[in-house]
């Protein structure tokens, strides 16, 4: 039997303290998709990737990966599935370099006299080299500090850190938040080429061009509930905003 969807959620809610921040959301992904999940501030999008992720816990609800029932309760739990997540603050250490960040808590070491570890720059600068020109990145410099990198070129370390570690699925935080046009045109170039990696990719986003320009698909989350999932090709951007805002809902009373 083939397995239609890579990641499933089913029912899944959360509440913090009296507040109902998920309530019975449903998402699913298939393999080789991009999927942009869209919601005004509050409507339970970072918490639903954070709880794939497994940096918190869902109070009910199932998740599936790849057919399978799995319990995420960790962030070691989400990536042995393959799944890694890039946060929007991006996590890279502006005083360290490009290939000390890709490997940032994973660092490659060789022993000495059989018991002493040493960092294997050369390896990790090796493989820094080599992955990033898998992904069609072309950066001169591997020992460039990050903190001398524009805002783009951050952005790309922190996707391609993700992608190295991520074997299967890739979560991306407002990816495009804060860049100018044309550094956003290569960060969403970079996300187009994903699936051709056999990767997964959900989309958070608030800008509804770039959505429109990368995912399959686009999934409203409005209050923490399921507002709507459209195939982009089948949608246009007045719909997925009357979705995230509810006036669907005031348009059927009105001519109802």
């Amino acid at each position: 039997m083939s397995i239609s969807f890579l990641l499933e959620l089913k029912n899944i809610s959360k509440n913090f303290g009296g507040v109902r921040a998920l309530h019975n959301v449903h998402l699913n992904l298939g393999y080789k998709e991009i999927l942009a999940i869209v919601g005004d501030n509050g409507a339970g999008k970072s918490t639903l990737m954070k709880i794939i992720s497994g940096a918190i816990l869902p109070d009910s609800g199932n998740i599936f990966f790849e057919g399978k029932k799995v319990s995420i309760k960790s962030p070691q739990d989400s990536l042995g599935l393959g799944i890694q997540m890039c946060y929007q603050d991006l996590a890279l250490i502006n005083c360290l370099d490009i290939q000390s960040n890709l490997f940032m808590g994973r660092e490659i070491s060789r022993k000495f006299l059989g018991h002493i570890h040493f960092l294997d720059k050369k390896r990790m600068r090796h493989h820094s080299n080599e992955h990033l020109k898998s992904l069609g990145i072309s950066i001169p410099y591997l020992h460039e500090k990050v903190g001398n990198l524009s805002g783009g070129q951050r952005q790309v370390i922190a996707i391609s850190r993700a992608v190295y570690w991520g074997k299967k699925l890739i979560i991306l935080d407002e990816p495009t938040a804060a860049l100018g046009v044309q550094e956003s045109g290569k960060v969403l170039d970079l996300i187009r080429t994903l699936t051709d990696k056999e990767l997964s990719v959900i989309i958070i986003s608030h800008n509804l061009q770039h959505v429109f320009s990368v995912a399959d698909r686009v999934m409203v989350l409005r209050r923490g509930e399921n507002a709507g999932d459209r195939i982009i090709k089948e949608t246009d951007g007045d719909e997925v905003v009357k979705m995230i805002t509810g006036a669907e809902f005031s348009d059927q009373e009105i001519h109802g």
